[in-house]
Parts: structure tokens; C-alpha cells; sequence
């Protein structure tokens, strides 16, 4: 057999391959996404493929770091003198969640870490007693959340059962546009210890139930982690 039909004998059995598992790979995908009510199809081979996402993230160290408070430094301002402002329009003040932890964590609808909306709302259905989540879709990373707050909150609720507050769209990265939360979040000079931005989408801050800054978990962290779970439970 000539070298000339070998490569054309590799080529069509490559291509089979490749086809096979593009079938198989859709199937996996429809199977997984089953239930979902409302989502494109780059949303729906997110949500299939999240698992693997993760551990490939953990594995190589990417977006999976734990900064934490070990002096537990108090702000020098409050976080407490701020309001957020919800997607529905209303506003409520932080003030109002004194006595319990709060997780405030940036979110959007098309990132390979969008399935962690499912995670969150375990964690709050399973922790309402002692914790609050916030989520702030925000459009800075690759723009993946470019839905308006009628469409964040409609996705949300269809496909992740989401209950727990969305923020109104907003930035949070430093900036003249950033949310005043995340101002207060990545300026040692309000929390009184850190300057870390998120470095993409879900990336979560815990504050203790004093309104103290105790964690900043990178997004590779799984809400319902060993890592978040321990400093809740705290």
C-alpha cells in the first residue's frame, strides 16, 4: 500500500472517530440538559461538560485559589453603610443581614462556571439559618453575561431554581463603573486586608456575620466545596 493510501485510510478513520464522538458527545449533552427550560446550546454544552471544567481547573491550579483573613483584620469601613441595588428595581441595605454570613459572588449566564448557580442555591436553601448569597451578574469577563436583568433573572429561575438575591447588572472590577460592594471588596483600604479582584466569573467573598472580609475563593472553588463549606461553618 502506498504511503499516498495510508494517510487517506488515517484520515477517514480519524474522521469517523471524530464524528462518533461528536454523536456521542451530544447525546451526553442532551441527557444532561434534559430538564433545562430555557438556554442556547453554547449554555447547554457548559452545563454538560462544568464537571470536567472543574476538576480540570483544580487539577492545574487555574482560578482555584483560597486567600484568607488570618488576622482578621476589621474594616476600616463598613460594609454595612451600603445598599444594593436588585434586579427587580429594589434596594435593600446590607445592614439588614448583620447577624448572618454573607457570600457575594459575580455571576453570569454563559461561562463555563454558569452550573454553579446550582451549587449556590443548595447552599442557601441548606444554610438559610446562619448565611446570605448575593449574586451580581456582571458583563466583564469575555462578555459573558450580555442578558439584561429580565433575562439574568428569567434564566436564573427557569433553569437553576435560583431564590436566593440577584444584584442588579453591574461591574466589578476596579473601575469608575464598579459596584460600590466590590469597591468595598477589593480595596484593603475599606476591608482592611485585600486588594483581590475576581479574576472571572464566580469568584466569592465570605463576610462573617461581624461584616468582617474572611475569604476570597477563585471560581475553581465549587460552592458546596470543602473550602467554603469549612469557612461557613466557622
Amino acid at each position: 500500500m502506498s504511503k499516498q493510501n495510508k494517510i487517506r485510510r488515517f484520515l477517514k478513520k480519524l474522521f469517523i472517530a471524530l464524528l462518533l464522538f461528536l454523536i456521542a458527545f451530544s447525546g451526553y449533552v442532551a441527557i444532561e440538559t434534559r430538564n433545562v427550560k430555557d438556554m442556547t446550546i453554547r449554555q447547554k454544552v457548559l452545563k454538560a461538560v462544568y464537571p470536567a471544567f472543574t476538576w480540570l481547573g483544580r487539577i492545574t491550579g487555574k482560578n482555584s485559589k483560597v486567600f484568607t483573613n488570618e488576622l482578621q483584620a476589621s474594616p476600616p469601613q463598613s460594609l454595612y453603610n451600603l445598599s444594593i441595588a436588585l434586579n427587580n428595581g429594589d434596594s435593600i441595605p446590607l445592614s439588614n443581614y448583620k447577624g448572618k454570613k454573607l457570600l457575594l459572588v459575580n455571576t453570569a449566564s454563559d461561562c463555563g462556571y454558569t452550573d454553579q448557580y446550582d451549587d449556590l442555591q443548595k447552599l442557601f436553601e441548606e444554610n438559610k439559618e446562619r448565611l446570605v448569597i448575593i449574586g451580581f451578574p456582571a458583563n466583564d469577563f469575555k462578555e459573558q453575561e450580555k442578558g439584561t436583568d429580565e433575562d439574568i433573572e428569567k434564566f436564573c429561575r427557569l433553569n437553576y431554581g435560583v431564590t436566593f438575591p440577584l444584584a442588579k447588572k453591574s461591574s466589578v472590577i476596579p473601575g469608575p463603573e464598579q459596584n460600590p460592594v466590590f469597591q468595598w471588596l477589593t480595596d484593603k483600604n475599606k476591608n482592611g486586608w485585600t486588594s483581590k479582584k475576581p479574576s472571572w466569573n464566580f469568584s466569592k467573598y465570605l463576610v462573617n456575620e461581624e461584616g468582617v472580609l474572611v475569604n476570597y475563593f477563585d471560581p475553581s472553588i465549587s460552592p458546596t466545596g470543602k473550602e467554603v463549606m469549612d469557612a461557613i461553618k466557622k
